[in-house]
């Protein structure tokens, strides 16, 4: 190549054998690329990082979603190279990754955009405290101590959605769909959607059920009633206290983040491979031997 890509290395640091796997992997990419920074992934990059044409993320999926946070509003994509146990969105192995490097530097595996979130929390009783933090996969309001159930008000410009009466609620992106969503029973998106889940978590009524709202107007949640202990956790890992008449007002980010794709696996086949989604009883009953292999992707 007459330029050679400028790529930003992120990793989970704390993962054992990990910052040993990233320094042999180093030679083979400087070859290949110039490689500006290796940086922690749940830490700010240095400046020269705006710069990077492309970042790779070596961990699990919280590390791809840490990696999101801290590049977010910029134009970088992600490849995400899973050194963790599921991999549902750090698609490639190691062994993929060489083997579709040059195929992705040249462009020709475009990125696809994934919608992020702004969320800004309030606290209640004329308080002026606010935290605001940017989140790839959702966004959770958790019933905390003393464990009551918590009563949240849902709009949209205005219009009230719902009352939700019991442990608390998920609101996530289509990225995050998959994730603790899927858990309290909502909905599962493709991940390019612009629109938002809204998933109580065990719910008061049986009439509430999870919903699936356009992502262009901004969802505020209103503490009606809530504990001592009730929290807004954000993709699992930042957390703000939330009391009474407080609000969590979820906004579609300006711009989202963007994902090199596996080139040999579809969103559907992830579902199938890594989930289990959409297989017959009878798969499970297969013999290793009879089931066709991930690794020749």
């Amino acid at each position: 190549m007459a330029k050679m890509k400028k790529v930003l290395i992120l990793a989970n640091m704390a993962k054992p054998g990990l910052t040993e796997e990233v320094s042999r992997l180093r030679p083979w990419l400087e070859e290949r690329v110039r490689v500006i920074a290796v940086c922690p992934a749940n830490e700010l990059p240095p400046p020269e990082a705006c710069k990077a044409d492309i970042a790779i993320v070596f961990g699990g999926d919280g590390t791809l979603l840490s990696a999101a946070r801290v590049l977010s509003g910029m134009p970088i994509p992600l490849i995400g190279v899973n050194m963790g146990k599921l991999g549902f969105l750090a698609e490639f192995s190691v062994e993929h990754m060489k083997k579709h490097f040059d195929e992705i530097i040249s462009g020709n595996v475009p990125a696809t955009e994934r919608m992020m979130c702004e969320v800004t929390v309030r606290q209640g009783n004329h308080s002026d405290e606010e935290y605001s933090s940017p989140a790839a996969n959702d966004v959770t309001i958790v019933a905390g101590r003393p464990f009551r159930m918590i009563d949240l008000r849902v709009t949209q410009s205005g219009d009230e959605i719902a009352q939700y009466l019991g442990d608390g609620l998920v609101v996530s992106t289509p990225n995050g769909s998959t994730g603790h969503n899927m858990s309290a029973s909502g909905p599962i998106l493709e991940p390019t959607l612009e629109a938002m889940t809204i998933t109580p978590i065990a719910p008061h009524m049986l009439s509430l059920r999870p919903l699936v709202v356009r992502s262009d107007r901004p969802l505020v949640v209103t503490a009606t009633r809530v504990n001592e202990g009730t929290s807004v956790v954000i993709d699992g890992v930042s957390c703000a206290s939330l009391s009474e008449g407080g609000t969590v007002r979820i906004r579609r980010a300006d711009r989202g983040i963007l994902i090199v794709p596996h080139p040999g696996r579809s969103f559907f086949k992830t579902l199938s491979n890594k989930l289990h989604w959409g297989r017959s009883p009878h798969h499970s009953l297969r013999r290793p031997d009879q089931v066709t292999p991930d690794a020749g992707l």
